[in-house]
């Protein structure tokens, strides 16, 4: 249905926003430290409260990645370097990388 003559179509339709659940936590800063972050988050057009969540969750995502990665390394079979009283390979030939030359 087309709008009358100098009216506006208002667009209704409903928009589905994902919920979280936000905790208010209390720090203590130095004074510099307090105003150089009132002064960075003016930078960055956010907040310190904003600024300090976001840092936050950049270093859990980046230690969530760190234990993901070092499970994934653990959780592959070891490799056997000699068979039983057979010797160990050489040194160059366990660090020979032509891919990297």
């Amino acid at each position: 249905m087309k709008p009358p003559p100098g009216r506006a179509q208002v667009d209704t339709k409903s928009v589905l926003h994902e919920l979280h659940v936000m905790r208010n936590v209390t720090i203590t800063l130095e004074d510099e430290v307090a105003r150089w972050a009132r002064i960075r988050a003016a930078e960055l057009d956010t907040s310190v409260s904003r600024l300090l969540g976001d840092l936050l969750k950049q270093m859990m995502q980046r230690d969530a990645a760190y234990t993901r990665a070092r499970d994934q390394y653990l959780a592959r079979a070891t490799n056997k370097l000699s068979r039983r009283g057979a010797k160990y390979p050489a040194r160059d030939t366990l660090h020979d990388r032509p891919d990297l030359r």
